[in-house]
């Protein structure tokens, strides 16, 4: 049995993705067609939560056990999960949150369950316009050199990148280069 999957994005119009995939693949594998069809590092830590369809958040399923359920049947680790598991009708929404730390997702809903088919691995039948950037960089990071161009740092990238943006002046205080006009010190004495 095969799962068509429509997916779609807020920030790019005119964005989509549609894919087929068996019902007894992983999340896993959903995740790992999702990010090559839109041209990403697969370094980030992803999620996948089930929506209602209103699209608000109901299971999650993570890339990582990150150790913060109570109860292990609460928890659903995306290389342990079948999307059979979850996915049981037409119409099931997702969400799959590619940049965890600015909240960005892409909007997936179950569009055909497919009878009688079956496929090797994941495919990509629909692709329409270009994805949105994988890592969405603040303005301190768009002045670092390294920043520029990149959609996603390698692990020891993204440490040079946080010194440089967290730490701008490079050099140690230097009163003498303080203005002080306009500015009115007080003796600490009380009104």
């Amino acid at each position: 049995m095969l799962y068509r999957i429509k997916m779609v994005s807020d920030e790019v119009e005119g964005f989509l993705r549609e894919y087929k995939i068996e019902s007894e693949a992983t999340f896993l594998d959903l995740s790992k067609i999702i990010l090559s069809s839109c041209g990403y590092e697969d370094d980030q830590l992803t999620s996948f939560y089930l929506c209602n369809r209103e699209w608000e958040r109901h299971e999650q399923v993570t890339r990582e056990d990150m150790g913060m359920g109570d109860d292990l049947d609460d928890v659903y680790i995306m290389d342990r999960t079948r999307l059979s598991e979850l996915i049981e009708d037409e119409g099931q929404r997702l969400q799959y949150v590619f940049d965890t730390f600015n909240d960005r997702c892409f909007y997936l809903e179950v569009k055909e369950i497919i009878t009688g088919e079956r496929l090797s691995e994941p495919i990509v039948i629909r692709s329409k316009v270009e994805a949105p950037e994988e890592v969405i960089l603040d303005d301190a990071d768009e002045l670092t050199p390294t920043a520029k161009g990149k959609k996603g740092a390698a692990a020891g990238e993204a440490d040079d990148l946080y010194a440089e943006s967290a730490y701008i002046g490079g050099g140690a205080f230097n009163d003498d280069e303080l203005d002080l006009d306009g500015f009115e010190i007080s003796d600490g004495s009380s009104l």
